[in-house]
């Protein structure tokens, strides 16, 4: 029984030294985070409806995405360029700033398209949460302006982005419906 429990007692030393070695630097991800502050914010919080606000998305979803621009899979002219200057420990690094950081709704003044919005919401929040707060792979869509997120969703409609569920249920979606559901994710 003791040669047992120090067998389980070196697997655990051995998976609390592994997760150390690829730790990500919060404090070096903020740094390098600066020339990411014109757009995403000072705080990861966005103040224009063009770009997403980061604070409190998901690591490793901001790990796929900036991965995605860095090799062309997602293309947009502003973020390639930026994401082909990052290293692998870089994107680690910024991934987890953003996501130690608390987001804020973006708000909306337009509550009969937040109510209309929350009663579609339902096909949204099976994956992205009830709150719409993302999970893991699945990215927080609360608090995001509603003008970030209709194009996002616009895109997904036209096949612009490329997600095949995302893709599937966008095309499903009017302009109206699209509008509404933004302002209600916004909103949160």
């Amino acid at each position: 029984m003791n040669n047992k429990f120090h067998k389980i007692k070196y697997i655990v030393m051995l998976g609390l030294f592994a997760a150390g070695v690829n730790a990500a630097d919060i404090e070096a991800g903020k740094a390098k985070a600066a020339a990411c502050q014109g757009c995403h914010g000072a705080a990861g919080v966005s103040s224009s409806p063009l770009w997403p606000s980061l604070a409190g998305q998901s690591a490793v979803y901001i790990e796929s995405q900036l991965n995605k621009f860095r090799n062309g899979q997602r293309d947009n002219e502003v973020m390639k360029p930026l994401a082909s200057g990052l290293s692998d420990t870089d994107i680690q690094n910024i991934s987890a700033y953003y996501a130690s950081l608390h987001g804020k709704s973006a708000g909306s003044s337009d509550a009969s398209l937040v109510k209309l919005g929350k009663d579609k919401a339902a096909m949204c929040l099976g994956c992205h949460g009830n709150n719409a707060q993302g999970m893991g792979m699945v990215p927080k869509l609360a608090g995001q302006h509603p003008q970030y997120l209709a194009k996002q969703l616009t895109d997904f409609k036209k096949g612009a982005r490329k997600a095949p569920q995302m893709n599937a249920l966008a095309q499903s979606l009017s302009e109206d419906d699209i509008k509404a559901l933004a302002a209600y994710l916004g909103s949160l």
